[in-house]
């Protein structure tokens, strides 16, 4: 099974960000990358946008964010000029989000070797923390946004992610796994399997829903907002049979949410009563949504001695009952 797929499976059960302590008032913070940076400082690019969403939340932090990005770079050019780009801001925090090039000019034989990639995000977190930063540490995104696996350069991309995370974990900075969040993102919203147009215009460089899905991911590992988590949706809806009576529905209802305190997995329970206007719930009337941290939590579940009971509870009340579960992010 290739490296891509493992990872894709392994989506189901991760967060794709870890997170610092929220900013402190008047830290600085400089983003240093390539093109994708150099183009995040625009009016609508993700740099700003972190700027913006911080002024916005705190008016009077005074804290600084500075855009170093220059077209073309690998990991070799930002070691060239770190100092001059990066530690002459004296910054707090550093993010780091390269790689793309790195891989994708290996279409014209000019890529970074993988070994030479490891030593020189190793050299550039290095000499960060040691100027006294703070670095979040970003795996290259995509190139090409098919979600099945078969862009070209998918493999190899990869490959370079995998050590973007080693050389976090070893280092001890903030690893932000953009190359998870976006395979993760087209996955639900690229049924097409489109190469562009998603999350970038061409493949590569972010559209104006990129740029606001990377500013969210970097305000979250900035501690500005909250992380999210991926949770698991089972919908179950109820059609009663016209004898069952209010007081029999009140027993279901009160067995249904019971079991949240009966089956460990489960870590919220909501239900609800059809109030819409459309009349378009074909007499389904009753909404149930039992949520769990993954699919290992409702493999407890389904089959477990309290779920089996409200089964026997239900059985021979229902005119009809239909169910969905799909993950969410929040």
């Amino acid at each position: 099974m290739s490296s891509l797929k493992i990872m894709l499976g392994c989506l189901l059960l991760s967060t794709w960000s870890s997170a610092m302590s929220q900013l402190n008032d008047a830290e600085t913070v400089v983003f240093l990358g390539d093109s994708i940076t150099q183009q995040g400082t625009g009016p609508d690019g993700y740099v700003t946008l972190i700027h913006k969403a911080i002024d916005a939340r705190r008016p009077d932090s005074g804290i600084k964010v500075i855009g170093a990005g220059i077209s073309g770079h690998k990991v070799p050019d930002l070691e060239k000029r770190l100092d001059r780009d990066t530690l002459a801001h004296h910054p707090d925090v550093v993010v780091i989000y390269i790689g793309i090039n790195d891989v994708w000019h290996w279409t014209r034989g000019q890529g970074t070797k993988i070994d030479r990639y490891e030593a020189g995000l190793t050299n550039l977190l290095k000499r960060c923390t040691t100027a006294g930063a703070r670095v979040i540490l970003a795996t290259p995104s995509v190139i090409g946004e098919k979600h099945d696996g078969s862009n070209e350069m998918d493999a190899m991309l990869e490959d370079f992610s995998a050590v973007s995370r080693k050389v976090a974990a070893a280092s001890g900075a903030t690893l932000l796994d953009l190359r998870q969040a976006f395979l993760s993102h087209l996955a639900h919203y690229n049924i097409a399997n489109q190469d562009k147009g998603i999350l970038t215009v061409d493949g590569v460089h972010l559209s104006d829903e990129g740029n606001r899905f990377v500013a969210s991911r970097m305000l979250e590992s900035l501690g500005e907002v909250s992380t999210r988590q991926r949770l698991l949706r089972h919908h179950v809806y109820f059609k009663f049979e016209e004898s069952v009576t209010p007081a029999q529905i009140d027993e279901i209802n009160r067995a249904f949410a019971n079991l949240k305190n009966q089956i460990h997995t489960i870590v919220d329970f909501e239900c609800g009563v059809n109030n819409s206007p459309e009349k378009l719930n074909d007499g389904f009337t009753h909404a149930y949504t039992v949520t769990f941290t993954n699919e290992a939590g409702r493999d407890v579940y389904l089959p477990h001695p309290a779920h089996k009971e409200f089964i026997k509870l239900v059985d021979g009340k229902l005119a009809g009952v239909f169910v969905v579960d799909y993950w969410v992010v929040e």
